[in-house]
């Protein structure tokens, strides 16, 4: 025992500096080269648990302060906020703003064989006045007849040798002319939209003839009826103002529209910013953005703003009411309607839902008994209706909220009943699984809608217009997701707790109540 205390004081009598200083000696100073003459240097003391310890600490906080250069490639040692907004927005819906305000925006599928091309116009029906309703669709008809280029013989000869689909169609906010193509006739077909929107000759013989043309399509239009009663229920609701006109307009309007109102038209509505040209399919963003700076270049310049106008006439809901009677039809038809949302509304989501939670129903589809939906259950057993459908309408400053149905005379009373005690219902009684079947319902219908190359561009076009931006589907879904039993609760309260209503009804509706019952069951008396 004696002997092995004095070699470990041996060993330390040769150290000259204590352990810890040694160890960092070790580490951080720099080798010194000694004399030849000078003593040979003493065996250094071994290294301790410790001493290995504090080397692998100060390795890695070297390691720390020089990071691996191939880990900041890819990330930050420092927390950021990082936007997946590119992830969610899959497909990718690229938008491009030229320099004359036309928006371009493409969805490219470059497995695809087709691919859809069009133009949407923030114009329609409501940007008219009195003496010039059914403008706009007037212009639908003539822009297919004829460029300073394309005669209509060639036009429509170009279109066949294609084996392509040139259509278009008028809302009252909207105008579209687009095209479905094969992938390598996309230049062609944007060629086409481009010169028919910028050059058509409007010849005066041409015009008289499509007068003939709208007329007749009016009296077809007469014999529809849901389209009939819709116009009728704009017609009381939004009296005297833009939306309550109709989209052909009256029948003395489409007898005197000129040229001149034509061409009058395109210089204050077809500009640039209020245009976007849209694209889905075989596509590439480049080269339709290269294609429409070339292609469009002599649009109005006219200044006038969408906002402008409808600040100018905003659409103004009125509680109100049309019945046309007339017993020669065999079965009535109504719609009841409240002030909706517009497409910028925060509530114009929950509105959606509820829409889907009312429902549609149709005798002839059968079934219907077991449907989630209450309303169409209690129509459905009891048989109270031929066909009944919920519907939801945007506008940019307004919307239409209801129910539209088609029944027997003698069960007028009792369907006015089960659809007024459905709706307000709305407002005090909600289930969770209800509200959650909606939700699916509206989601699947939503990605539904979309599946086509049409539907996408028509998607796209719409959204930059009313939303200025197209909204990824992820970020929909979460939208969706968030309405809870307790939000349709509010957005009901809000909407249709003891609100006006507007009413439309056509045939044999003498059984149909009063507007003052409707009115009454806006609310529950409950104690």
């Amino acid at each position: 025992m004696a002997s092995r205390i004095l070699q470990t004081l041996a060993r330390r009598s040769r150290c000259s500096t204590p352990w810890k200083y040694q160890s960092r000696a070790r580490i951080h100073a720099p080798a010194i080269t000694e004399s030849s003459d000078a003593v040979a240097p003493s065996v250094p003391a071994p290294l301790t648990h410790y001493d290995r310890l504090a080397e692998e600490t100060i390795r890695k906080i070297r390691k720390l302060k020089n990071p691996d250069p191939r880990f900041l490639q890819y990330n930050n040692p420092e927390p950021v906020l990082i936007d997946h907004g590119s992830i969610l927005a899959a497909p990718e819906t690229r938008v491009t703003t030229l320099a004359n305000g036309m928006r371009v925006a493409t969805e490219s599928n470059l497995a695809a064989e087709t691919a859809t091309v069009g133009v949407w116009i923030d114009a329609g029906s409501r940007f008219e006045s009195d003496d010039t309703n059914g403008t706009a669709h007037f212009l639908e008809h003539m822009i297919f007849k004829g460029t300073k280029k394309r005669s209509v013989r060639v036009l429509e000869e170009e279109i066949e040798n294609m084996g392509g689909h040139l259509n278009a169609y008028t809302s009252r906010e909207q105008t579209t002319y687009y095209a479905k193509v094969l992938k390598k006739d996309v230049p062609v077909a944007l060629d086409i939209l481009a010169d028919i929107l910028q050059n058509s000759c409007f010849s005066e013989d041409r015009i008289a003839r499509e007068r003939d043309v709208i007329l007749r399509e009016m009296e077809e239009v007469e014999g529809q009826a849901e389209e009939v009663i819709f116009d009728h229920l704009h017609a009381t609701a939004f009296q005297y103002s833009p939306l309550g006109r109709t989209i052909l307009g009256p029948a003395k309007n489409i007898k005197t529209i000129t040229k001149a109102h034509l061409q009058q038209y395109i210089s204050t509505h077809y500009t640039g910013p209020r245009m976007v040209v849209s694209a889905a399919g075989a596509v590439k963003h480049e080269d339709i953005v290269e294609l429409s700076k070339k292609l469009f270049t002599n649009l109005s310049t006219d200044t006038v703003t969408t906002s402008q106008l409808i600040e100018k006439e905003p659409a103004i809901f009125t509680g109100s009411e049309v019945r046309m009677i007339d017993d020669d039809i065999p079965l009535a038809q109504f719609a009841v309607a409240f002030n909706g949302a517009s497409w910028t509304d925060p509530d114009s989501v929950a509105l959606m839902v509820m829409q889907t939670m009312l429902g549609s129903w149709n005798k002839s589809a059968g079934g219907g008994k077991n449907a989630g939906s209450e309303l169409v259950q209690r129509v459905a057993i009891n048989e109270l209706a031929e066909s009944i459908m919920a519907f939801n309408t945007n506008y940019k400053d307004a919307g239409l909220f209801g129910v539209y149905a088609i029944a027997k005379p003698d069960e007028l009373d009792d369907l006015a009943y089960v659809i007024m005690h459905q709706i307000s219902k709305l407002i005090y009684r909600v289930s969770d699984a209800d509200v959650t079947r909606a939700r699916n319902q509206l989601k699947s219908s939503l990605q539904l809608h979309i599946d086509g190359t049409s539907p996408i561009a028509e998607d796209i076009g719409r959204q930059l217009l009313t939303y200025g931006r197209r909204i990824p589907s992820a970020e929909l879904f979460a939208r969706i997701d968030a309405v809870d039993a307790a939000t349709v609760k509010r957005v009901a309260n809000r909407f249709i707790f003891d609100r006006d209503v507007a009413i439309a009804a056509m045939g044999p509706i003498q059984n149909l109540p009063d507007y003052n019952w409707f009115r009454r069951r806006t609310y529950w008396l409950r104690y």
